[in-house]
């Protein structure tokens, strides 16, 4: 299995390569900007959504799609909307629709991910990071908690547990009220859930309500529009219904087509999957599949040797 999960990874930076030519440049580097207040913004495209807070000192960006011009294309605009140059980029995790972007960065920028987001960037993600790509792989981990002071705002990093994957990093705007979950939050959205990487269903809902425990109004999302607290309600519950549905068919023993059949899931109306083409497919079923491949043992964590720093 892990040697499945590799190949795929490994082969994601020519897939891009060829889907940003089906794209096209234009499209590619295209954005809906959306106010959340008055120094937040939030950037919608082909990729993770990007969050942009404006400081004195200059911008905080989260995230950064999924090409490097992507990446030259929201440097520009952070630097438009931050308020000056861009003093820190912060990865919420490792996927390439998050990531892939920081190499359109000036190598040395300050670029922040838990300690698991690098790990499994070097690991799962190596082959992207290489001929100068490497200069803007995160250069500073969380391993839990950080509380950031930039330019007049506070930022606090926060790694609240598993849920997508095993390095979700949070970022809360404290003044701002803003919070940007990165994807361990799917607005609407059926979500990916990467248990090679140390994603858990079961998990996920006891993470959120770390986040929940937040001062917050808004909610970023790593897919799907801005809401707010009660929109992140609704997602867990849709988690919840879904381990629920999967523990259960674990303890009956009923085969992946017995649960993908009858589980009649209650929670996720006006879902939308997410298609990646050539890639994924993100709907009800491979919701359910995964979690009861967790449920049942069939997919395990791929465990990744801490000592990669000079991989």
């Amino acid at each position: 299995m892990r040697r499945r999960v590799v190949g795929i990874l490994a082969g994601v930076a020519v897939l891009a390569s060829a889907l940003a030519a089906v794209i096209g440049v234009g499209q590619l580097t295209s954005f809906e900007v959306e106010k959340v207040t008055g120094d937040v913004h939030v950037l919608y495209g082909q990729g993770g959504n990007v969050a942009i807070l404006a400081t004195t000192s200059g911008a905080v960006v989260v995230d950064t799609m999924s090409f490097r011009m992507q990446g030259e294309q929201i440097w520009e605009l952070a630097e438009e909307l931050g308020g000056g140059p861009v003093q820190t980029v912060i990865n919420t995790h490792y996927h390439w629709d998050h990531t892939h972007g920081n190499p359109g960065f000036a190598v040395g920028t300050r670029i922040i991910a838990s300690d698991a987001t690098l790990r499994y960037l070097r690991h799962f993600d190596a082959d992207y990071w290489t001929g100068g790509a490497e200069g803007t792989l995160p250069n500073e981990t969380v391993e839990a908690e950080e509380r950031l002071e930039i330019g007049g705002k506070t930022i606090r990093l926060l790694h609240p547990g598993r849920g997508h994957t095993g390095g979700d990093l949070v970022v809360l705007f404290v003044e701002d009220r803003v919070v940007h979950l990165g994807d361990l939050f799917f607005n609407a959205r059926y979500p990916n859930i990467d248990l090679e990487a140390g994603g858990s269903v079961r998990e996920w809902s006891a993470s959120l309500d770390r986040v929940l425990a937040l001062d917050f109004a808004a909610a970023i999302p790593g897919h799907g529009k801005v809401t707010d607290r009660e929109g992140l309600l609704a997602f867990q519950r849709f988690l919840q219904e879904v381990w629920q549905v999967a523990e259960r068919a674990a303890r009956e023993g009923r085969s992946l087509a017995e649960t993908q059949a009858t589980a009649g899931l209650r929670t996720d109306a006006g879902y939308a999957p997410i298609s990646i083409p050539f890639l994924i497919k993100l709907d009800r079923e491979f919701v359910i599949r995964r979690a009861w491949e967790e449920a049942t043992g069939a997919v395990r964590p791929t465990r990744i040797p801490e000592d990669r720093e000079d991989a």
